[in-house]
């Protein structure tokens, strides 16, 4: 099973664009840190840019913050990219013949609601900010 890192990615993105002393910051440039490729990048960003994330000329590789990084919630940054898409996901594929296998996907049902509540909660009061003040205490406090 795959499961997404648009969001981690995300934050990279916006952390990478902050960081950088350059007066230019290209899709490649950020593919290469993230490992990935230019199209990838360019993907997330124009999500990040449709959700006022971020603010970029076209064809101009001088990306900046639409915001300032203390008014940018983790939350804002899981919605630009995730849409409203869960953090968990229901198998809904079991046997519809199985007692278990329909009933236990109707009472996680609930719980799984009760525990995106939750995360929504957390990652409302997480600013990018504050991920930048980590990452900054980690680069300067290497394990």
């Amino acid at each position: 099973m795959k499961y997404s890192t648009r969001l981690s990615d995300a934050v990279h993105i916006l952390v990478f664009i902050r960081q950088s002393d350059q007066s230019t910051v290209s899709s490649s440039d950020i593919a290469v840190s993230i490992q990935t490729n230019p199209s990838y990048v360019r993907q997330i960003m124009a999500q990040l840019k449709a959700a006022g994330l971020i603010s970029s000329l076209r064809g101009q590789a001088t990306p900046r913050l639409g915001k300032p990084p203390e008014k940018i919630t983790l939350l804002d940054v899981y919605k630009a990219v995730e849409k409203d898409k869960p953090l968990l996901h229901l198998d809904t594929h079991t046997n519809p013949e199985c007692g278990v296998g329909v009933n236990i996907q109707l009472a996680l049902a609930d719980y799984y609601r009760q525990i995106q509540a939750d995360a929504e909660n957390s990652m409302k009061n997480i600013t990018l900010q504050d991920i930048i003040n980590s990452y900054l205490k980690k680069i300067s406090n290497p394990i």
